[in-house]
């Protein structure tokens, strides 16, 4: 674990606002001044229309109010476009100093995925970023680069609550979590007629989990997002609605080529226990465990040297089971007083 340079935390801080500023301008481009707006004659009358998906709806007869809803619109969208244009080629230009300085960590298609989700509102919304990916987030939070061999990984694990219905969300109701993957790269195709994972030609594989049903006899709702019938059916997994449960953290980082995103992803203390539980597990093949040991334990170091005020004591990790809390306590606690074992031991 490195700690980030001042120069390299200049240039994250940096890219981070920009950021932030951008992804505000261009939901508010997609919100505010969403579809169209125009004047259309009917019966020798000019009406203004507003434009919003595929239905068009009077908004009256030309007169001055309508005339300043007209100009407001497009001088509004207009200034938020020059506006985001100008943000975007700044990020491009923060590109390449953001590689040179080795900030650029998350994995490309990884980075790619994520903004779709986001940009489609579903990150945050219903699903959030877990597995070895949510590391980059707690990169962030600790201003550290961790090792690689912590991070090394060929597969993106994305957290569905199926507390939450995702239905009718844009144009995922009718492509699912399936199609977004294919609008990016064609090659993905589930593993297998109603399975939860969708792999490409390259062997990258996205999985769709959920937590188990607390009570087996209670049937859940199909976990998928859209409507095609070779759209992903999110796994059930015991020990994920720790992590369901737990406040999110949200942080901007930054993929291999150095261009920034959004991360939404469990609270660490919680992914730090919940890590633990799971390489204690009988089922649990060996090199996984010896690989969930060495996260915990990196993390672990990173909240105990670098975040101490994140306490296990919080309420906010009451859906944590102390039993399952106690351990990520101790581990940590075992740092911060610097007799830590080895990860492997």
């Amino acid at each position: 674990m490195l700690d980030l340079t001042a120069q390299q935390t200049r240039q994250w801080i940096d890219c981070e606002q920009l950021y932030a500023t951008y992804r505000d301008t261009t939901r508010e481009l997609v919100t505010r001044f969403a579809g169209a707006m125009s004047w259309k004659t009917v019966k020798g009358r000019t009406y203004l229309y507003r434009k919003t998906g595929d239905t068009w709806k009077s908004l009256g007869p030309e007169d001055d109010r309508t005339r300043e809803a007209h100009a407001a619109f497009h001088q509004g969208r207009d200034a938020l476009r020059v506006r985001r244009d100008m943000l975007d080629q700044r990020l491009r230009e923060m590109a390449p100093v953001n590689r040179a300085m080795r900030l650029g960590r998350v994995p490309v298609l990884s980075a790619r995925i994520i903004r779709r989700l986001d940009r489609e509102r579903l990150l945050g919304g219903g699903l959030k970023i877990v597995g070895t990916h949510a590391l980059y987030a707690y990169e962030a939070m600790g201003a550290v680069q961790f090792g690689e061999e912590a991070m090394t990984t060929m597969d993106i694990d994305i957290l569905y609550d199926a507390r939450v219905s995702l239905k009718m969300v844009g144009t995922m109701q009718a492509d699912g979590l399936i199609g977004l993957l294919q609008g990016l790269d064609k090659s993905f195709r589930a593993s297998a007629p109603g399975s939860f994972r969708a792999v490409n030609d390259a062997g990258y594989m996205v999985d769709l989990i959920t937590p188990a049903a607390r009570f087996a006899t209670v049937p859940r709702a199909q976990g998928r997002i859209g409507e095609r019938d070779d759209d992903l059916a999110a796994v059930e997994i015991a020990g994920l609605a720790w992590l369901e449960n737990v406040p999110v953290i949200e942080r901007i980082t930054i993929d291999e080529q150095g261009f920034p995103l959004l991360l939404i992803v469990p609270d660490p203390r919680a992914f730090l226990c919940h890590k633990l539980w799971v390489a204690g597990r009988n089922d649990r093949e060996v090199m996984k465990q010896r690989r969930d040991r060495h996260q915990a334990h990196t993390l672990a170091e990173m909240l105990a040297t670098r975040l101490p005020g994140m306490r296990f004591d919080d309420p906010v990790l009451t859906a944590v089971p102390a039993a399952v809390l106690a351990p990520g306590a101790d581990l940590v606690a075992s740092f911060a007083g610097g007799s830590a074992v080895g990860w492997d031991e």
